[in-house]
């Protein structure tokens, strides 16, 4: 459910102990970039009984700036992965290509199970 209030507040606000994430893989978008998403989907639907055609635009340009944001975002991380390994001796450096390939494997999970 979509939290007004809760979208509303800053984004560097210091998080209260529910709201803080547990450790896990770095998010794929920065945080302002999926807040400001955030608030026009819920600006959206917020919206919506009062101008519907006016608010299902509004909610399919957030769709294509996350979208386009994630390409980007995901398109920077397989550079960055390559120039970590592309130009590696295999067997000199065997320790940087296994992170490497642990790193395709966690990011290409986290697609699967979008």
């Amino acid at each position: 459910m979509y939290d007004q209030t809760r979208a509303q507040q800053p984004a560097d606000r210091p998080r209260g102990p529910a709201e803080r994430r547990t450790p896990g893989p770095e998010p794929l978008l920065p945080a302002s970039e999926r807040d400001k998403i955030a608030l026009r989907l819920g600006h959206a639907l917020n919206t919506f009984a009062d101008s519907p055609l006016e608010a299902i635009e509004e909610a399919e340009s957030a769709y294509d700036e996350a979208t386009a944001l994630l390409v980007e975002a995901l398109a920077e991380r397989r550079r960055l992965l390559r120039a970590g390994w592309q130009e590696q001796d295999p067997e000199a450096h065997s320790t940087e290509i296994r992170l490497a390939l642990r790193q395709y494997r966690e990011i290409t999970q986290r697609l699967l199970h979008l």
